[in-house]
């Protein structure tokens, strides 16, 4: 089998076209959940903290700074040694609540697929006459030992 036919094979089948598909449905559903955290809830975290909650200007300047730049962005230009702690943050708050949305997403799918599932079917009750029976062959078996 030539490497074009192993490959045709490989690309043709089912689960490729499921990955496939399952990839570009991420990834509007990425941007959909990623509009989400930086659009409704970082607002309204930073209404209710009282302040912006963007803390990419937090930094600390390892080097020497002989020009006194404020912002981190010229700092980083003139090639100074700079610890930006605070990009980290946001990006770490924004993953967090990212997380938690996917979760809470989650949960109420998998609640709705719950319901959607038909309810176990019991068995119908042995009627009483069935139980008598019952009873009456294991005390004769009891008697015979």
């Amino acid at each position: 089998m030539s490497i074009v036919q192993e490959f045709k094979e490989f690309a043709l089948k089912g689960n490729m076209f499921d990955l496939a598909i399952g990839v570009i449905i991420g990834g509007a559903f990425n941007k959909i959940i990623d509009s989400l955290v930086k659009d409704i809830l970082m607002p309204v975290i930073s209404r209710i903290i009282g302040g912006d909650v963007d803390f990419s200007q937090w930094y600390i300047v390892l080097g020497d700074n002989p020009n006194h730049l404020n912002s981190l962005d010229a700092l980083q230009k003139a090639g100074i040694n700079v610890l930006s702690y605070g990009n980290f943050l946001t990006i770490l708050i924004n993953f967090l609540l990212l997380a938690w949305v996917v979760f809470l997403m989650v949960k109420v799918v998998n609640r709705v697929r719950r319901q959607d599932e038909p309810a176990p079917v019991q068995p119908p009750a042995d009627p009483e006459d069935i139980k008598l029976l019952r009873e009456i062959r294991d005390q004769l078996k009891a008697n015979q030992s």
